[in-house]
């Protein structure tokens, strides 16, 4: 079970949550003392300010989703397990995380399975409106390229 800064339990999500990051930031590094510079590293390199970073440090909030991946990445741990481990989502459910999280954008077929159309009609309108779509949406790209490009040429 990790420990706060100072030793401690963990008794809230936030705490147990800054222990383990802090935890980790030491094993990657990281010197956390006031006044060596750690905190501000960490912070730079979460992209978080440094305030915000000794708030999670100290076990007084959780930092924002979005903040997570790149929490990870600097203390060297990967994200399901600081997440796990963080007390964020339960074991159970980071053995299915990989499967629901992706990078990469889904196909309109990925889409329809995803949704459950499986009806042939049904599916092939979806298709092609969403087809339709991203044909209009890169049509539209393009024009705002191109007005951008004979503004910046007067």
């Amino acid at each position: 079970m990790p420990t706060t800064h100072d030793g401690a339990e963990p008794t809230t999500p936030a705490e147990r949550f800054g222990a383990v990051v802090h935890a980790a930031a030491q094993r990657a590094g990281y010197n956390l003392r006031t006044g060596s510079g750690g905190r501000a590293a960490l912070a730079k390199d979460t992209g978080m300010s440094a305030s915000a970073v000794g708030r999670m440090l100290r076990g007084e909030t959780l930092p924002r989703p979005s903040q997570f991946e790149r929490i990870a990445r600097a203390v060297h741990l990967d994200l399901h397990d600081l997440l796990v481990r963080g007390g964020v989502i339960s074991p159970d459910s980071a053995n299915d995380l990989s499967e629901r999280v992706r990078s990469l954008p889904i196909t309109p077929e990925e889409a329809a399975d995803a949704w459950g159309i499986s009806n042939p009609m049904i599916r092939k309108i979806l298709l092609a409106n969403i087809r339709q779509a991203i044909g209009m949406q890169r049509d539209s790209e393009r024009d705002q390229e191109q007005a951008g490009g004979n503004t910046a040429q007067r």
